[in-house]
Order: structure tokens, then sequence, then C-alpha cells
């Protein structure tokens, strides 16, 4: 979102209230303090969080667990145009996500995903955001993103977390091609809108949603699909979606989670080579 925090503070912590509406309220029970210490989010708890927002340029981290990689998380990442730090950076973001683990994909469906994103979309005013499978790990913890890389490659429809990152880089541009795809302005108006995105897609499996005339969900298929290029499942949707896409995709700077510079340029063209 490349919208100022304070203009946009409500409405993340709205879509924060539905997602726990959805996943249960209990679902998140710790947030991490500025000296990076767990705390429980009691009624204590989340009067820090609301506090918290009120800053010029919030970072929130919320688990179910203060340890382990656990199934729910929640960070957003606020940017405020005139701090130091954003001032350095022109293509600075806000940037929040949200977490399911797959065992409620698989209890309540992919539908049932699909409209949860739907409607925390709704919420918020983004320029582009994604649903898809995604390696939950401590990736923080020295040498475990060059344990995933083999990984990523066999299966190109799963990412490795980088929301935090990408905040400080993105810009307008598309950080990838997922199961589901949202798009937004300058994007979406520069591809003709909803309709002009329809002409250019062949396949009958990928669908165009409109949010609104700015901003729109495309679909791959009914269900998130991992892929396994070992079996040559290449997910086509995917390579169709992305080749549209090329020209406003996201590049990522060097270093960037354990990638050689080979690798970085193999991960970002897996759907295009």
């Amino acid at each position: 979102m490349r919208q100022p925090h304070e203009d946009i503070a409500a409405a993340v912590m709205e879509a924060l209230a539905h997602y726990l509406r959805a996943v249960g309220e209990s679902a998140l029970g710790w947030y991490l303090d500025p000296e990076g210490d767990w705390q429980e989010l009691d009624a204590a708890g989340w009067a820090y969080i609301h506090q918290h927002m009120r800053d010029s340029s919030p970072l929130l981290t919320l688990k179910d667990t203060p340890g382990g990689a656990g199934p729910y998380r929640f960070e957003y990442h606020g940017k405020s145009p005139h701090t130091p730090l954003v001032l350095q950076e022109p293509d600075a973001v806000s940037a929040v996500e949200f977490w399911l683990p797959t065992e409620i994909l698989r209890e309540r469906g992919s539908p049932w995903v699909r409209e949860l994103a739907l409607e925390l979309g709704a919420r918020l005013p983004f320029t582009s955001g994604h649903v898809g499978l995604s390696f939950n790990a401590l990736d923080q913890l020295a040498g475990v993103s060059r344990e995933l890389l083999p990984w990523c490659f066999r299966h190109p429809g799963m990412s490795p977390r980088e929301s935090g990152r990408l905040s400080w880089k993105l810009g307008t541009r598309v950080p990838g091609v997922h199961w589901l795809t949202f798009l937004g302005p300058p994007v979406l108006g520069e591809l003709g809108g909803a309709s002009g995105l329809r002409a250019r897609l062949a396949s009958p499996d990928i669908s165009v949603h409109e949010l609104d005339s700015q901003r729109v969900l495309l679909t791959l298929g009914a269900e998130p699909d991992a892929g396994d290029t070992s079996l040559g499942h290449h997910l086509p949707l995917h390579r169709e979606v992305a080749r549209l896409l090329e020209p406003w995709l996201f590049h990522r700077p060097l270093p960037w989670g354990g990638f050689s510079p080979e690798d970085l340029r193999r991960w970002e063209h897996r759907f295009l080579d």
C-alpha cells in the first residue's frame, strides 16, 4: 500500500479484527515488543498494539505462540513518508501479512480461503497483493534460507516469507504470481482495467473478479498448487500470468534471503524461462 501509514492505520486494524473473527480470537496470543521479546497479548498487550499504531512507522508482529514457527501470524510494516528512513527509500510501502495453516485450508476448503482474502482485500487500498502457499520456517536463523532453496525450485508455487524486505523496495511493482494475485493502480490501469486484463488471458481456468473500478483479484484454478518440477508439473496458469505481468514484476536486489545472484535470477524467472 503506497498510502502513508496514518491514512491506512484504521483499515489495517479493521482487517486484523476481521481476520480474528474468521480464525478465532485466540489464534493470536503474543506480540513482539521493541526489545525483541515476546509478550502476552492480553488487555494490556492490545492497549500497546493500539497505541503503537499511532506511531509514525510501526512494525507489528503477532503470533499464536512465542516459540517456533506457529500456524497463525500477523505482520504489519507501516511507513510514513516524513520519517528519515522512508525518505531514503522512495519505493518503500506499507505491507500487511496474514497467515493461515494448511490445516484450515483442508478443513474449510479453498473457497473459504478465497472469500476471506477478498474480504480482507476489500478493506485495504492495495497496489498489489497475493495469497499462496509459503514456507513456514524460522528463516531469520543462520542457514535456514539455504536449506529452503532446493524446495523453492522444486515447488515453484511456494514462496519464502519476505514481506518485511519487500516493504522497503517494492514500490508499485508486482512481487510475483500466486494462486490469488491482487492488482490495483497503477498496474491494472496500464493493463487496460479489468476488461483489458480479461482480453489478454487465454485460459478459462483463470478468473478476474472486480473489487471495484481500480482493483481486481486474479484466481488461478480452484485451489493453491505448489507444483513439482521433479514430476514435470510447472504450473501453466502461473506461467501464463507471469508472461502477461512481466513488464511490471519486481526484481529483488541482492543480497536477498540466502539466494546467490544466479539462484535469485532462476527463482524470479521460474515461470518465464
